[in-house]
């Protein structure tokens, strides 16, 4: 028989994971995918589809589009907190696994393209939670070593994202640890035993790394909040009527939950982001309000959803985003507020409210993947839309009209620092 080439590989998410369940139910709009068990999962094709499409091979002869695909990858099962995946039923949980059986929710609402709420569009996303580990095998016959070493070098590439809302800051994810083993006779592939939890494979190192990547230029955001800042959780505590979201992860090492952490979704970045660059690409092209050839909004760049009355195909962005996580050292400022009458100018009776701002000057790194071979217009028009984050010009999060969110740093591109006058 041929040799076959089997890698077990645990994927650790650095940011939070949407595997969409296409369902919903009375709580949510978008529940997450669960296996047997009721725990989070990823479906096997889904990894082979982003393995497929970023493969730097012949996918004729690796993944079949005449013959069948020499690769073969099992669904990505949850670690429990032995490290273990449970392939059977389970007649209890562990206290860690029911960890999972509530999970963050993200609140979102749709976008037009003039930057406003679409009417009646608020929704929300279950996510698993930033930390959790999948394992999940990948098989590789009919083909050589080096493939299957190319193909095991691929995972740790900073492009590769699991799941649904990539381009939003969700499904970033590295390697933990690989595992492989070769088979090449039939005894040993009688011997072999095709569990997860087999011991038998050798521990790798080479594969687990850092890999640049040839298609893409990273940009990082180095920003320090000038004073106080806020990404609205849409919900209040006992403090304030409005509070700053946060979300706790998991942590393998302790067997559970971390503390909170405050969160700056990769979304809040994006839409911002988005609008100051199509300001920039009309400011350099001499586009104004009411010429027709202005751009308003930068689909090719960021992407665009599918409307099928307007005769727009859609498209995906070629920017991928990353959620931001600092922890949360509870440093808030609490600021009290009245809705004004516009008429009168003065106080609306029980319209007191509170607001509750992060106060901790940390550093933030944001980091951005821009795919290579965008218009140099395009790029030119969001290099300086970074630039303007960085220089306390565009305010991030909520309440920036009354002065929060100003961030001052600095913009890297490809490790050097970016000088956009």
């Amino acid at each position: 028989m041929k040799t076959k080439y089997i890698a077990h590989i645990i994927l650790e998410m650095e940011t939070p994971l949407k595997v969409g369940s296409n369902a919903s139910d009375a709580i949510q709009d978008s529940p997450i995918q669960r296996d047997w068990n009721g725990l989070p999962m990823i479906l096997g094709t889904s990894i082979a589809g982003v393995l497929r499409k970023d493969f730097e091979g012949d996918d004729n002869e690796v993944f079949g589009k005449d013959f069948g695909s020499k690769v073969i990858i099992s669904n990505a099962l949850l670690l429990d907190e032995q490290e273990k995946v449970q392939e059977g039923l389970l007649t209890d949980k562990s206290e860690f696994l029911r960890l999972f059986d509530t999970l963050p929710i993200r609140e979102h609402t749709a976008i037009t393209n003039k930057g406003v709420a679409k009417e009646r569009s608020k929704f929300d996303e279950e996510v698993v939670f930033k930390g959790s580990r999948f394992k999940f095998s990948l098989e590789l016959i009919e083909s050589s070593k080096e493939v299957f070493e190319a193909l095991l070098t691929q995972l740790s590439s900073p492009s590769f994202r699991l799941g649904g809302g990539s381009t939003k800051g969700f499904g970033k994810c590295k390697v933990h640890s690989i595992h492989t083993k070769s088979v090449s006779t039939a005894e040993e592939l009688a011997d072999f035993k095709n569990s997860l939890n087999n011991t038998t494979l050798e521990k790798e190192s080479s594969f687990v790394k850092d890999a640049r990547t040839s298609k893409h230029i990273s940009y990082t955001l180095k920003l320090t909040p000038d004073d106080f800042f806020m990404f609205g959780s849409g919900f209040g505590d006992v403090d304030a009527d409005q509070v700053p979201v946060t979300e706790k992860c998991i942590d393998y090492d302790k067997k559970g939950l971390s503390v909170s952490h405050i969160l700056m979704p990769a979304s809040s970045l994006k839409g911002a982001l988005a609008h100051r660059t199509t300001y920039h690409y009309n400011l350099q092209n001499q586009l104004y309000i009411g010429d027709e050839n202005a751009k308003a909004f930068i689909a090719g760049l960021f992407g665009e959803a599918k409307n099928s009355k307007q005769d727009i195909d859609g498209s995906k962005g070629k920017l991928l985003f990353s959620d931001c996580f600092k922890v949360d050292r509870e440093e808030h400022k609490v600021f009290d507020h009245v809705a004004i009458d516009r008429f009168t100018g003065g106080g609306i009776d029980g319209a007191l409210f509170q607001e509750k701002t992060i106060a901790q000057k940390d550093e933030w790194l944001v980091e951005i993947l821009m795919e290579k071979g965008v218009d140099e217009v395009f790029v030119q028009a969001f290099e300086s839309a970074l630039a303007d984050v960085c220089s306390g010009l565009l305010a991030l999060g909520g309440a920036t009209t009354k002065g929060h969110g100003v961030f001052t740093g600095q913009v890297l591109k490809d490790g050097e620092v970016l000088d956009v006058r």
